[in-house]
């Protein structure tokens, strides 16, 4: 089979590579398209590798159909159109992944589309609703708002009954994410998110993919017992935050991550997956959220695809199809 080899950053080169078969447990999809994600270009600058045991070819997420099964599994057939949360390996022909992190398509979505849903539909159902307990009548305040994650957070935001504030770097991805359901945008160019979020009340939930460089803003920005939810570094890693303004808040500070989760447990990959399954999924058969696509290229242009992504050139996701 063939899959994407990470020469350097900037040279990912589609090769020949070993052939896989999946293990017990294990279901083995032909692919059909992957989903970019930042994790993909942090590993494929060396700043991020996978997991023990995973795989070392980079890709989070596909869509495909189903070519094999290992030894136990029931519950999925061979030649059924599927998706599914990876902890690698996704830019390839094939890719192993464990049964309960499959999912089925959801109707009406297309095979490819559904490529761009797994880890953003993960990602936020985990840290929203399971971590964070978003509920009806609560502000969110989703930083990124017309990327990937972002765009599907105001979805599934809006369709629980939070009202949704965003930040974003240009007036169209800002009329994006009003588009998706978002009521307070803010250009952090030239506008103050602190200052917007507060005259709402603050934000009960913030999720956020900045990091250091946003902390001490993000508590200011909290309302009482607001909950700082941080799954991204992307403006830097070490932050001083003020402990006083937290107590003061009755705030909390989490962090969190997906891919290095077990499979099993409550809070593992195979949970989010199946809560997703239930939770989601319908609300993507009837049109409730959609997918948000920002570009689909060959999966021989990977580098271009982490060249977009990287930019900001781009709402919503990158796809990469094979």
């Amino acid at each position: 089979m063939r899959a994407i080899i990470a020469d350097s950053p900037e040279v990912l080169s589609w090769k020949d590579v070993a052939d896989i078969q999946p293990d017990p447990g294990e279901v083995l999809i032909q692919v059909a398209a992957a989903g970019v994600n930042r994790a993909d270009l942090l590993q494929a600058a060396g700043k991020y590798p996978p997991p023990p045991g995973a795989s070392e070819t980079i890709g989070l997420e596909v869509s495909g159909v189903i070519a094999a099964l290992g030894d136990g599994v029931e519950q999925w057939s061979i030649g059924q159109e599927v998706c599914a949360l990876l902890t690698g390996g996704g830019y390839a022909e094939y890719v192993a992944v464990p049964a309960p992190q499959v999912l089925p398509i959801p109707a009406g979505v297309d095979l490819v589309d559904a490529a761009a849903l797994p880890e953003v539909a993960c990602t936020v159902w985990s840290n929203l609703v399971q971590t964070a307990g978003l509920s009806e009548g609560q502000l969110l305040l989703a930083h990124g708002g017309a990327s990937g994650v972002g765009s599907h957070a105001i979805q599934v935001a809006r369709q629980l009954g939070a009202w949704v504030a965003v930040t974003a770097g240009s007036d169209t991805k800002l009329q994006l994410c009003r588009e998706l359901g978002a009521e307070i945008t803010v250009n952090y160019h030239d506008e103050d998110f602190v200052e917007r979020v507060r005259e709402a009340g603050g934000a009960d939930v913030i999720l956020d993919i900045m990091g250091a460089a946003y902390l001490d803003r993000n508590i200011d920005a909290l309302a009482v017992d607001g909950r700082l939810v941080v799954i991204g570094m992307q403006g830097g890693v070490k932050g001083e935050l003020n402990i006083g303004k937290l107590l003061a808040k009755r705030a909390g500070v989490i962090g969190t991550t997906l891919r290095g989760r077990p499979v099993e447990g409550p809070h593992g990959k195979g949970a989010v997956v199946a809560a997703v399954a239930e939770k989601v999924w319908p609300m993507l058969a009837d049109g409730r959220i959609k997918p948000v696509i920002g570009a689909s290229l060959p999966i021989a242009q990977a580098a271009e695809a982490h060249r977009l992504l990287a930019s900001g050139e781009v709402a919503g996701k990158v796809v990469l199809t094979v």
